[in-house]
């Protein structure tokens, strides 16, 4: 059983006896502190010769009341005073770091410098599977079919009725706003003009993109990210399997050939959704919809929505694999390049969009 720390004081010295540990010190600290404190400015003598016990608790609190300096008369055994010289030699003060201080052109500049490094490793990536592709063309027996099947199954059908529902809600939402404009000026019929140009032209391709992107580019960046995590992506390389034609060139393909198709399924359900507002607000028969919208719709403007489709379908595949690929095997480095993904994936949607616009501004735009 350990015996109680005692301080006692008499004729100038201080005689310290009984274990002195953080475990014995616990029920009584107060009053330790309470009888040490004013013994701080005291000239005494400093017996711990009859010390049982001292622990590195015991010790701070010593050393702290002797203003963090030896006292100038100390009776001590050497295997205690062993303890107290460690604690000597602990910084008094804990240097605080300095506050991080990012200067604006610095966090800007340190920006560009990642978006370059990672365009550069997309151009890379794009490079390989240039190279791939030309691989196969010579080798068509090892042309991955199941894994092309398969991506399209997941990116493509699995993806119809999310982006069924999301457009068919868009398509009431904007034949029911314009709708409301358009009958107060009575421009009524050019409600098929403003449906079939924004739908099947701009917020179909763009709307499908970002429903894409969040949905299947994070599960393939996830996807990659998990084999990167588990060493999949290290067994294929130690087998002799190249882990572009059998893990990325096959995601790549697949969402690049179903995107132009999801596109036109989502816009054709987003102007069926336009067509029951535009019936149930203006009064406008399917019939007259359906015979007017070729007019005010030229053809040229289906292509450049599926164009569009192809390219940001290539653009978020591309993305998502280049982010999975670099998963460092740390579930924290997963989620990190999985959100990576889809933001960069999204910007680079809107900025391909944007390209798109400049150039095709000239075609198929309806002639009053």
């Amino acid at each position: 059983m350990s015996a109680p720390p005692r301080l006692h004081v008499e004729s100038g010295r201080v005689l310290l006896s009984g274990h002195w540990t953080l475990a014995a010190m616990l029920p009584d600290l107060t009053g330790l502190q309470a009888q040490l404190a004013p013994q701080r400015s005291v000239d005494v003598v400093w017996d711990l010769s009859a010390l049982s016990r001292l622990d590195s608790a015991a010790a701070v609190l010593l050393w702290r009341t002797w203003g963090n300096a030896w006292p100038a008369r100390l009776e001590i055994s050497p295997l205690h005073r062993q303890v107290l010289e460690r604690v000597a030699e602990l910084p008094h003060e804990i240097a605080m770091p300095p506050a991080l201080r990012i200067h604006p052109i610095e966090f800007i500049g340190s920006l560009l410098l990642k978006a370059g490094r990672n365009l550069q490793g997309m151009i890379v990536l794009f490079g390989q599977l240039l190279l791939d592709v030309a691989f196969l063309f010579k080798h068509p027996a090892d042309i991955p079919w199941r894994e092309f099947t398969a991506n399209i199954y997941k990116s493509g059908a699995q993806a119809l009725p999310v982006t069924a529902l999301v457009g068919f809600l868009i398509g009431i939402t904007i034949s029911y706003l314009s709708a409301l404009q358009l009958k107060s000026f009575g421009a009524d019929i050019f409600i098929v003009n403003i449906l079939g140009i924004s739908i099947v032209r701009e917020l179909g391709p763009v709307l499908v993109a970002v429903l894409v992107a969040g949905r299947s580019g994070s599960a393939m960046t996830a996807q990659i990210g998990v084999m990167r995590v588990t060493e999949e992506i290290d067994a294929l390389s130690t087998m002799g399997i190249s882990r572009t034609i059998r893990v990325v060139l096959p995601k790549i393909i697949g969402l690049t050939v179903a995107m132009p198709l999801i596109v036109l399924w989502a816009s054709a359900v987003a102007l069926l959704g336009g067509m029951l507002a535009a019936m149930l607000q203006l009064d406008l028969s399917f019939s007259y919809f359906i015979e007017s919208l070729p007019r005010a719709l030229p053809v040229a403007n289906l292509f450049i929505g599926l164009g569009k489709g192809l390219v940001f379908g290539f653009v978020i595949s591309l993305v998502a694999c280049y982010f999975g690929l670099h998963v460092k095997p740390n579930t924290e480095s997963l989620s990190s390049n999985t959100t990576s993904a889809v933001v960069t994936a999204i910007t680079t949607v809107i900025l391909a969009d944007a390209v798109f616009a400049i150039f095709t501004r000239h075609i198929g735009v309806p002639q009053l």
